[in-house]
């Protein structure tokens, strides 16, 4: 487990395509620049095996602005997660977070958050699974 860097940029959009196939290649690079220059305020953790071969990645924000189910500000907010098929069940997840939490402790937050889509019951099974409470299903119009 490692913080992102730009060596690891292939891979990562790769993943980060997996995840959010709605977007293009192209616009997950530019996002990767955005995020790789952010500084701490929007760290990416990657996962790798033995082999380098990458596992999987956590992306997480500092929000500021009110987080649903949340009291303090800012809060630690978990944009993205996403494991390898492969790697599922082998506590890649669990690692990948331990890091977005050790980064939100060192900034002062408390409070950590994150979503899914009402539908995407897979993630919210590992959300539960990490030790994510869910305080509220919303639908906005």
């Amino acid at each position: 487990m490692e913080r992102a860097r730009r060596e690891d940029e292939k891979g990562w959009v790769s993943l980060r395509f997996a995840l959010w196939p709605q977007s293009d290649l192209a616009s997950h690079a530019r996002e990767i620049t955005e995020i790789l220059a952010g500084n701490d305020r929007t760290p990416a953790f990657i996962a790798k095996g033995d082999d380098g071969q990458m596992l999987g990645f956590a992306e997480a924000s500092l929000r500021h602005d009110y987080v649903n189910g949340c009291e303090t500000s800012p809060v630690a907010f978990l944009e993205g997660i996403y494991v390898c098929p492969e790697a599922r069940g082998l506590g890649v997840a669990r690692q990948l977070v331990a890091h977005v939490e050790v980064w939100a402790r060192s900034t002062g937050c408390v409070e950590m958050a994150s979503d899914a889509l009402l539908g995407n019951t897979t993630s919210h099974a590992m959300h539960q699974a990490l030790g994510f409470i869910e305080t509220q299903r919303v639908v906005y119009f």
